[in-house]
């Protein structure tokens, strides 16, 4: 079929010009809940992929697993089929006091301590966020009135040697390398947003990001009965929010 994408299984018609980008397959369907007659366009390996409509214009969800590498490919196939703007919308680990759970982080950019983007652009390249859709994001939070933080965040590639560094064979390097990210002011940990932000900018489109914290500073392990009673659903609204004032994005430029 021409223009089927080998990973998601979508082709040109399947998605909308926007699409929300969570990382577990099973946020999917609760995200497509939030759509207008949403439907199931696709589900292969880590992606899965609904589209409905919002305010008559379509929309999809897709789900790009956990990490750098499989989020590049979600992001490539669905750009490729006529996506231009792309807003994470998933879990993070706080790094800040002050930043508890629940909260949501809008990310304005993105330290890039992942080995994906480094094969698309040197690292002194920068990963930084859609100005329209950080703004956005940050109106709706505060007209849902939650509790909102905006700035840099860090995405990286091992979750166990974070949480756990004093396991690992790497411990200090592992400690000095959190207190340096928390003293230069980087709000909180996750694995995939550096990847949205970079190859958006890369490619002309739009990419933000929006998160959920369920992890704080000091906490060694993730709680998943906690998480699994915790309503990610201002997350979803924040991103949507943000994607009903937009102008759809040619695919040569966005703002």
């Amino acid at each position: 079929m021409a223009g089927l994408q080998y990973h998601i299984r979508c082709k040109p018609g399947d998605v909308g010009d926007a699409v929300l980008l969570p990382g577990d397959p099973g946020r999917c369907e609760a995200i497509a809940r939030h759509f207008d007659s949403p439907r199931l366009v696709a589900r292969n390996r880590e992606f899965t992929t609904y589209t409905g409509l919002v305010d008559g214009r379509p929309i999809s969800v897709c789900s790009t697993g956990i990490g750098s590498p499989s989020t590049a490919i979600a992001l490539e196939e669905l750009a490729a089929i006529g996506a231009t703007t792309f807003i994470r919308v998933g879990t993070t680990g706080s790094i800040q006091p002050g930043i508890g759970f629940a909260d949501l982080v809008v990310a304005t950019g993105a330290v890039r301590d992942e080995g994906t983007t480094v094969a698309y652009v040197p690292l002194a390249y920068p990963a930084v966020a859609d100005e329209t859709l950080v703004r956005g994001m940050l109106e709706a939070g505060r007209r849902l009135d939650h509790r909102v933080h905006a700035g840099v965040v860090r995405s990286h590639d091992a979750l166990y040697p974070d949480l756990q560094a004093q396991a690992m064979p790497r411990r200090q390097e592992i400690e000095q390398a959190a207190r340096t990210w928390q003293r230069a002011g980087v709000l909180c940990n996750d694995m995939e947003t550096s990847t949205i932000l970079t190859l958006c900018s890369l490619r002309s489109l739009r990419g933000g990001a929006v998160l959920t914290v369920v992890n704080e500073p000091g906490e060694e392990e993730i709680d998943p009965a906690r998480v699994a009673s915790l309503d990610l659903s201002p997350m979803f609204q924040v991103a949507i929010e943000a994607i009903r004032g937009l102008r759809p994005a040619a695919a040569t430029g966005a703002g």
